[in-house]
């Protein structure tokens, strides 16, 4: 279920005020309503219009580790630590760090 924030995201869009912080506000809706599948397709547009945007990284790891695309969101990660590190922002390459990590980790024996 779209909540109210999405649709008014979504009349924007129609608008056509397509933007990176557009892309990146539904990606993150869409994580909030448990509906990874539709945050990736906008925050991947994120990135598209804004290649430098940590952020968007950082949220697109999540977002296809959710889905369950491992190797995509290990790609997601390796690339937003490389635009976060040349951009300074150490917080975010910090934080994908640990969650390349944790999915890099073999699976715990039962």
């Amino acid at each position: 279920m779209a909540s109210a924030l999405i649709d008014n995201l979504r009349k924007m869009l129609a608008a056509g005020r397509d933007s990176a912080l557009l892309r990146f506000s539904l990606g993150a809706e869409h994580l909030k309503i448990n509906d990874a599948a539709g945050a990736v397709t906008h925050l991947r547009e994120a990135v598209r219009f804004d290649p430098d945007y940590s952020a968007a990284w950082k949220l697109l790891g999540r977002a296809l580790t959710e889905c369950g695309r491992i190797e995509e969101a290990r790609a997601a990660y390796r690339d937003g630590i490389g635009v976060a590190e040349r951009k300074g922002d150490k917080q975010a390459a910090k934080e994908m760090a640990v969650f390349l990590r944790r999915l890099e980790k073999p699976p715990a024996r039962q």
